[in-house]
C-alpha cells in the first residue's frame, strides 16, 4: 500500500467539497479530494444551476451568498464556466401574492436586498417569456446568475488540478478513517485536518454522528426541454406565486399566511408535494424546470409522473417559450435539516470537520460557507 501525505484531506467532490478544497488552496495548503464516483453525479449535477441570494434570510445567509456569488465570477473568469448574470423575476397573477410582494420590496433596501416592483409592461421589458395574461406585476432581482451544473464540477476540479496542485483521487472511497491516516483500497495518506463534505451518503463515515443529527433528505423531480428555437432567450430566471412559500427571504413577510390559506385551500397538492418552480436555461438554450420536494430517509428509484404533470401545469400559468418539448426527467436527492438550521457542521473528532446540510442551496451558499470555515483556520 502505498503511503502518502497532505496537510488536508476533503472527502467527496460534490460543490462543497471543490468549495473547500477552492478556499483551502487559496490559503497554500496540500490537498488531496477523494470521490469515491468516477465524477460528481450527485445533487451537484442535478440542479438548476441557479445561485439564488434573493431567497435567503436577510442579513448573514444574504451576506453568505453574496460570498458565493463573487467566488462564482473569480471562477468563471479563470475558467471559461458559463456564468450568466441574468437575474430573477418573481411573477404574480393573484392579489394575495402580489401583497408579499408589495410587502416585501417596501423593506428590501432595508435588508440588504437589490429588488425591485415592476409593473406588467416593466416586466415584458425585462423577458419574452413571461405570459402577460393576468399579469400584476413582478419583482426584478439583480443577484442571480445561473452556471451550467452538469460542467461547473468537471470545470472547477480540472481547475483546482491544473492551477492549484490540488490532488484528486476519482473512483477511490475512503475505507477507514483514524487520524492522522485515511486509507482507501490502493493508498494510505497521513493528513492534519479532514473535511467530511459527503452530501446524501450520511452512512458510510460517522454513522453514529449522522443518525444523532436533525437530518433527513429530500427527493426532487426536475425536467428539461430541447434547446429552444432561433436562439430565443429566457433572459432572467423566473418563478411564480409558489416560491414566495419556498423560500425563507418571504418568512417575515405579514401577509404571506393569506397567500398559504389560499393555496391550501386549492392547491393541497402543490403543498403535500413541495413544488414551486424555478425556470433557468443553460449554454444550449435548453429550459430546466422544477421541482418538488419529497422527505424520508430513502426513497423508491421511480419518479411520480403525476408531481411531473402538476409541474408543468403550473409552468404553462407563466411562461411563454416556443418549445415545451421535454428531453430528459430526472430526480436528485439531497441532505435536509429538519431543525430548520441552514447548516450541520459538526466535529467527530480533533482535527475532523463534517460540512452538511445546506439544504439543496449548495450552489448558493456552499462558497459562502466555505470561505466562512476557511477564514478560521
Amino acid at each position: 500500500m502505498q503511503q502518502h501525505q497532505a496537510d488536508v484531506a476533503i472527502i467527496g467532490a460534490g460543490i462543497v467539497g471543490l468549495a473547500m478544497a477552492y478556499h483551502l488552496a487559496g490559503k497554500g495548503k496540500k490537498i488531496v479530494v477523494f470521490e469515491r464516483n468516477s465524477k460528481a453525479i450527485s445533487a451537484s449535477i442535478r440542479n438548476f444551476g441557479l445561485v439564488w441570494p434573493v431567497g435567503q434570510s436577510a442579513g448573514h445567509m444574504y451576506e453568505r451568498a453574496l460570498k458565493s456569488r463573487r467566488t462564482w465570477q473569480h471562477l468563471a473568469n479563470a475558467t471559461g464556466l458559463q456564468c450568466q448574470e441574468t437575474g430573477s423575476l418573481h411573477l404574480v397573477y393573484q392579489q394575495d401574492e402580489l401583497a408579499v410582494l408589495e410587502e416585501f420590496t417596501r423593506t428590501a433596501p432595508a435588508n440588504g436586498y437589490e429588488c425591485q416592483l415592476l409593473t406588467p409592461e416593466q416586466v415584458a421589458q425585462r423577458s419574452q417569456a413571461v405570459k402577460m395574461d393576468g399579469l400584476l406585476a413582478g419583482m426584478w432581482s439583480s443577484t442571480e446568475m445561473t452556471v451550467n451544473p452538469r460542467e461547473a464540477s468537471a470545470v472547477i476540479a480540472r481547475y483546482l488540478e491544473e492551477q492549484q496542485a490540488v490532488t484528486f483521487r476519482w473512483g477511490t472511497a475512503v475505507n477507514s478513517l483514524e487520524m492522522p491516516y485515511i486509507r482507501t483500497k490502493d493508498e494510505k495518506w497521513q493528513v492534519d485536518q479532514v473535511f467530511v463534505c459527503s452530501g446524501a451518503d450520511f452512512e458510510t463515515l460517522y454513522p453514529e454522528v449522522y443518525a444523532q443529527a436533525p437530518l433527513t433528505k429530500c427527493k426532487l423531480q426536475m425536467m428539461r426541454t430541447v434547446p429552444q428555437p432561433g436562439n430565443w432567450s429566457l433572459g432572467p430566471a423566473l418563478c411564480a406565486g409558489l416560491t414566495l412559500m419556498h423560500y425563507a427571504a418571504f418568512n417575515t413577510c405579514s401577509t404571506l399566511d393569506a397567500l398559504k390559506k389560499r393555496v391550501q385551500a386549492e392547491m393541497p397538492e402543490y403543498l403535500q408535494w413541495g413544488i414551486h418552480l424555478l425556470i433557468s436555461q443553460n449554454g444550449a438554450g435548453e429550459l430546466s424546470i422544477g421541482d418538488s420536494h419529497e422527505y424520508g430517509p430513502d426513497f423508491e428509484p421511480f419518479d411520480k409522473e403525476f408531481i411531473n404533470a402538476l409541474i408543468l401545469k403550473y409552468m404553462h400559468t407563466f411562461l411563454a417559450a416556443p418549445d415545451y418539448t421535454i428531453q430528459e426527467r430526472w430526480h436528485g436527492i439531497y441532505p435536509k435539516l429538519t431543525n430548520g438550521g441552514t447548516d450541520l457542521i459538526l466535529q467527530p473528532e480533533k482535527e475532523v470537520t463534517i460540512v452538511n446540510g445546506l439544504g439543496g442551496a449548495g450552489m448558493t451558499l456552499g462558497f459562502g460557507l466555505a470561505e466562512e470555515i476557511t477564514a478560521k483556520i
